[in-house]
């Protein structure tokens, strides 16, 4: 195998979550700031750091109030969550080859849990670090270094394996293999590959194989 290591980040790269998340932010945006965001504004800000300095990135004197009304709306929606198709088989396949897994996300631990009380995931991850677990956030290459090291990782025989530029980057500064899949629909190939992207890959079979 390539990499006895792989680590992954869990909204739209694991999870079908992007549509969720992006509603969530459209609902903050609107109830808080009674402002209509485009789109491509709001996911521009999906998947970096915590949620709270996505939101200062909108409104810097008015982040509590956005982030309680995004977890609000977002909160209940965890029991629509889905994997994105093939992804458990793969997630499956690779623990059976040995290899240690980790997630390395931006949310908080408390949110995570909910997602795991709904899909039966967490069984694959050898690791898992939260917005809770370091100081620095993606794209800093603080989680990634704190995953490698609880699972006692060297960077060079690891990929990290992400839907954002934020990942591209935290991994890239990581000195680890880094994989930016494009299933997660709110990023584009260009700004991962800009990120810091070794590869972007398009399917699970095309992830499956530089792995």
């Amino acid at each position: 195998m390539r990499f006895p290591t792989v680590l992954f980040d869990f909204d739209g790269t694991i999870v079908d979550s992007g549509a969720m998340i992006l509603a969530s932010f459209r609902h903050a945006t609107k109830t808080v700031l009674a402002r209509e965001i485009p789109d491509a504004e709001l996911a521009a800000a999906v998947g970096g750091s915590t949620i709270f300095e996505q939101m200062r990135a909108f409104d810097p004197n008015r982040v509590d109030e956005l982030v309680d009304a995004y977890r609000a709306h977002n909160t209940p929606l965890h029991d629509e969550l889905r994997p994105f198709h093939g992804m458990e088989e793969l997630l499956g396949g690779l623990k059976a080859e040995g290899r240690r897994l980790g997630i390395v996300t931006a949310k908080r631990r408390r949110t995570i849990d909910l997602a795991f009380r709904v899909l039966d995931l967490e069984r694959f991850f050898d690791a898992v670090v939260t917005a809770d677990s370091t100081e620095r956030h993606k794209p800093d290459p603080e989680p990634v270094l704190h995953a490698l090291e609880l699972l006692g990782a060297d960077p060079r025989e690891a990929a990290f394996v992400g839907d954002s530029p934020f990942d591209m980057g935290a991994g890239s500064a990581a000195g680890v293999f880094t994989v930016g899949v494009s299933w997660g629909g709110l990023h584009a190939e260009d700004a991962l590959r800009a990120a810091g992207a070794d590869v972007v890959v398009h399917d699970q079979e095309e992830l499956l194989a530089v792995l």
